[in-house]
C-alpha cells in the first residue's frame, strides 16, 4: 500500500539554506537580482535538483523557469505552484525563495510517495518579480499573461546593464531547459509567500488565506509657489509650496486614511526646487501611493487626495498639478481555489484567517487568466525586503504542508471540472 505524500521538513530547510548561500550578504540576507550571475546560479541549482529527480525542465523567452511532474492525463493544462528566486539588493532569504522551494518540495513529496495526480503539476520560478535591477517588476508573470514586451528590449538596469543582453545570457546559461512559448495554458495557480507584514505573527496564526490583491495607484503632485529669500520675505508675502505640501500630506494621513481601515496612502518621495537651505522653494513635488482592494473606493480615495492637495495649495497662494503615474488594478482570487486552500488548512487542524494582500505578487497577474490563490505564512516582526527577514522553520514547514494538500486537491478537482 502506498503511503500518503508527506513533506520532508528537514529537506526543505536544507534547500532554503543552500539557496540562501547564492548571493549571500554579510548581514545574512541575499543580493540575487534578476538576470544576474547570482540569479542564474539559483536557477541552475533548481534545474539540477529537478533533473536529478527525473522531472522535466523548461524555460520561456522571458526566463520563467518551469519544472514539470506528469499527471495521469498529460493532455490537461498543468496546475502551477511556485513564486520567484530573484531578490532585492539587500533582500531576505525567504521572499520568493520559500514559495519556489516549498513548491519543489511538494513535487518531491509526491515523487517520494509515487503518488499520481490527475493533471500535471509544474513548479514555476517567475522571472524578475522584484524589479530592483530592471523595472518593471513582476516581468515574468506579466509577459505570461499577455503583456507587450517589445519595449522591454531597450530597458537599461540600475547598474547600466542591458536587459536584452542579460536576459539572453540568462536563458543561454541553462541549455538543459527546453524553450517553450510564453503563456501556455494552465489550469490554476497557487503561491505560498511570506506575509511581508506583522498581522499573522501578532495574532499567532500560522496561515493566512489570501482572497485578493489590492489595487495600487501612484500620483505625482507638484505644487508651484514663488521662490524668495528666506530672511527678507515676511509671512504675509510668502507663496510657500513646502508649507502647502506639508499641510496636504498631513491631511492625507490624518483625515483621509483614517476614514477607511482598508485604505493605504503613503508619501514616499518629496523634493524641493531649487533645494537651497536659505530660499523659499519655487516648487515642491511629492508622490502618493494609494491602495485599496475595492476599485470604487480607490476611485473615491484618489478624488479625495486630489481635492486635499489642491485645496492646501490654494490656501498658500500656490497651484497644484496632479498626475497619475501608475495604475495597477487589484484582483480577486477564485472562490473555488480559496475553498481548496481553506479545506487544506482545516484538514491539517490549523487555524487561519482570510487576508487581502497589500503587496504585488505574481498571483495578481495569473489570477486574470486562471483560478488562483495564495497562502501566507508569518515572518518575524513583519520584516521583508530586509536582510533581517526571517521565517520560523515550523512556519515554513506548516505552509508547505498546506500547499501540498491544496495542490493535490486542485490537481484533481480542477481537471475534473473541464
Amino acid at each position: 500500500m502506498r503511503l500518503a505524500p508527506q513533506i520532508d521538513g528537514e529537506r526543505l530547510l536544507r534547500r532554503l539554506d543552500a539557496f540562501a548561500r547564492i548571493g549571500a550578504t554579510p548581514a545574512g540576507g541575499v543580493n540575487r537580482q534578476a538576470f544576474s550571475v547570482e540569479d542564474r546560479g539559483a536557477r541552475r541549482l533548481l534545474a539540477e535538483l529537478a533533473l536529478d529527480r527525473g522531472f522535466t525542465v523548461f524555460q520561456d523567452g522571458i526566463a520563467n523557469l518551469f519544472i514539470r511532474r506528469e499527471g495521469a492525463d498529460a493532455a490537461l493544462p498543468p496546475l502551477l505552484i511556485g513564486s520567484h528566486l530573484d531578490s532585492q539588493p539587500t533582500g531576505g532569504r525567504f521572499d520568493g525563495a520559500l514559495g519556489t522551494l516549498s513548491a519543489f518540495e511538494v513535487l518531491e513529496a509526491l515523487e517520494d510517495a509515487r503518488a499520481e495526480t490527475h493533471m500535471p503539476i509544474e513548479v514555476v520560478a517567475w522571472a524578475n518579480e522584484e524589479g530592483s535591477r530592471f523595472a518593471p517588476g513582476v516581468m515574468g508573470s506579466m509577459a505570461f499573461t499577455g503583456a507587450d514586451t517589445a519595449a522591454w528590449k531597450s530597458i537599461v538596469g540600475s547598474d547600466g546593464a542591458s536587459l536584452a543582453k542579460e536576459l539572453d545570457a540568462t536563458i543561454a546559461a541553462l541549455p538543459e531547459a527546453a524553450l517553450r512559448p510564453i503563456g501556455v495554458p494552465i489550469s490554476g495557480y497557487i503561491e505560498l509567500h511570506i506575509e511581508q507584514g506583522p498581522s499573522l505573527e501578532k495574532e499567532q496564526l500560522p496561515i493566512g488565506v489570501v482572497t485578493a490583491v489590492q489595487g495600487t495607484r501612484w500620483l505625482e503632485v507638484s505644487i508651484e509657489g514663488t521662490a524668495g529669500h528666506a530672511g527678507t520675505t515676511g509671512l504675509a508675502y510668502r507663496r510657500d509650496p513646502m508649507v502647502a505640501a506639508i499641510a496636504a500630506i498631513h491631511r492625507l494621513q490624518t483625515t483621509i486614511m483614517p476614514l477607511d481601515s482598508s485604505a493605504r496612502l503613503t508619501v514616499g518621495r518629496i523634493a524641493a526646487q531649487p533645494g537651497s537651505i536659505n530660499a523659499i522653494p519655487q516648487s515642491v513635488t511629492f508622490t502618493v501611493d494609494l491602495r485599496h482592494p475595492r476599485p470604487e473606493r480607490l476611485d473615491a480615495i484618489e478624488a479625495e487626495a486630489r481635492q486635499a492637495c489642491t485645496a492646501e495649495a490654494e490656501a498658500q497662494g500656490c497651484m497644484a498639478t496632479i498626475k497619475r503615474s501608475f495604475d495597477m488594478p487589484g484582483a480577486a482570487f477564485s472562490a473555488d481555489m480559496i475553498k481548496i486552500v481553506e479545506d487544506a488548512v482545516r484538514s491539517l487542524g490549523l487555524s487561519h484567517k482570510q487576508m487581502i494582500s497589500g503587496a504585488f505578487h505574481d498571483a495578481l497577474f495569473i489570477a486574470r487568466v486562471a483560478p488562483a490563490a495564495m497562502i501566507f505564512v508569518p515572518c518575524r516582526d513583519g520584516l521583508s525586503h530586509n536582510e533581517a527577514e526571517y521565517v520560523e522553520p515550523a512556519d515554513a514547514i506548516t505552509g508547505t504542508r498546506v500547499l501540498l494538500q491544496a495542490a493535490i486537491a486542485a490537481a484533481s478537482s480542477l481537471g475534473l471540472r473541464r
